[in-house]
């Protein structure tokens, strides 16, 4: 039997099910126990996030991000169109207005110089994601935002461990949210963090993220009962998710240069395609790191794309497309009223993920090219 090359496999670093059974036998398994508090110990000290909650998932971490901004119908937030559908369904649930920005002729990133124009006596936000772990350009947008005195999220799910101009990515906006879904770096199987770098959110979040109480004050002994003071929902992740993280995070120097390891194999047994013009690679502006957590191809055409999906496919290698540009997506296309997105519309149509976990090997990584080779060969 041929040997299949999936898309994503789940790495373990080997202590995720001593920690589980660790935590199990702690007898608090429900959210903010031991291993909550070692995960977000950590992405303080490392990365100096003046406060993390651990989330169920990334679409949490936004959706209190939305509340912490206090966003209301009518309000407007300005993000790319070319990102995962709970970037704006966050706001969306608020009643906000989504403002649609088109992408870089460079990479998916937002195109920071078509904001302004965007900006208008209702906009209460920008909303960067830092798309393939490469960072956005963080000194234009902030001072955009500064300048109109909107907040700065930045939806990081895909950027753990990147920085711009050697900032940890997630530490610049006022708020920001990761993703530790199984097909990032560091992985819980569902989960998500926030980080608050605004002092003006850091008590108000820690209620929304206890339901709306304070009940963490009262655990603290700060008062002497807890209740419903605000509004929230029940966003901690369990003590066996974030035992679970907490394996993880440790290996994370490991993981992370094993990611670029594979990153960087891909980029030069490719580059020769890209040098002849057959295929776009990934750019790196000279003020991003790259996390190597995704590598990808841009075809010429939606059509070559597709036949190259389907012909790796046929050879056993699993390649995936990736967003539907928000704006002509099923559910807001007939709600779109702004221009036509060039190099948003274009990334949906031409872009496609290459296989990129930890356990794939050399010669996995020798086979994939060489069959992209083969596809493009004679074209």
């Amino acid at each position: 039997m041929k040997k299949i090359i999936n898309f994503n496999k789940p790495f373990l670093t080997g202590n995720e099910t001593r920690y589980i059974s660790d935590a199990v036998q702690s007898g608090k398994i429900s959210g903010n126990g031991i291993y909550t508090k070692k995960c977000q110990e950590f992405f303080e000290k490392k990365f100096g996030f003046k406060k993390c909650f651990l989330t169920t998932s990334c679409t949490d971490a936004l959706e209190m991000c939305a509340l912490l901004i206090d966003v209301k119908p009518g309000d407007e937030i300005i993000m790319p169109s070319f990102t995962f559908v709970s970037t704006a369904n966050a706001f969306i649930l608020r009643g906000a207005r989504i403002v649609f920005a088109d992408s870089s002729e460079l990479n998916p990133n937002i195109d920071e110089e078509g904001i302004e124009e965007l900006i208008t006596p209702k906009t209460k936000a920008i909303v960067v994601v830092h798309y393939a772990g490469i960072s956005c350009n963080m000194d234009r947008i902030s001072e955009i935002a500064r300048r109109h005195g909107l907040f700065l999220i930045e939806d990081a799910a895909q950027a753990v461990d990147s920085y711009y101009r050697g900032r940890p990515l997630g530490s610049i906006g006022n708020l920001a949210a990761f993703s530790f879904h199984e097909t990032k770096n560091i992985i819980s199987g569902e989960g998500g963090m926030l980080a608050v770098n605004d002092e003006r959110f850091l008590k108000r979040a820690e209620i929304i993220w206890e339901k709306g109480t304070n009940r963490a004050s009262f655990w603290r002994g700060e008062v002497d009962k807890y209740g419903w003071v605000d509004v929230g929902s029940s966003f901690l992740p369990s003590e066996i998710t974030a035992a679970f993280l907490y394996a993880q995070i440790e290996n994370l120097e490991e993981i992370q240069k094993k990611r670029l390891g594979i990153w960087s194999e891909y980029e030069r047994l490719l580059r020769p395609l890209a040098n002849d013009g057959k295929i776009g690679l990934p750019y790196l502006p000279d003020y991003a790191s790259n996390n190597g957590h995704m590598f990808y191809v841009v075809c010429r055409s939606a059509d070559e794309r597709d036949e190259l999906i389907s012909f790796l496919k046929e050879r056993n290698i699993h390649a995936v497309f990736h967003y539907l540009s928000l704006h002509r997506s099923p559910y807001f296309s007939d709600k779109y009223e702004g221009k036509r997105l060039q190099w948003s519309d274009a990334y949906t149509d031409c872009l496609l993920r290459l296989p990129l976990y930890y356990e794939l090997g050399k010669d996995d990584i020798e086979t994939i090219c060489e069959r992209i080779n083969e596809f493009f060969d004679g074209r």
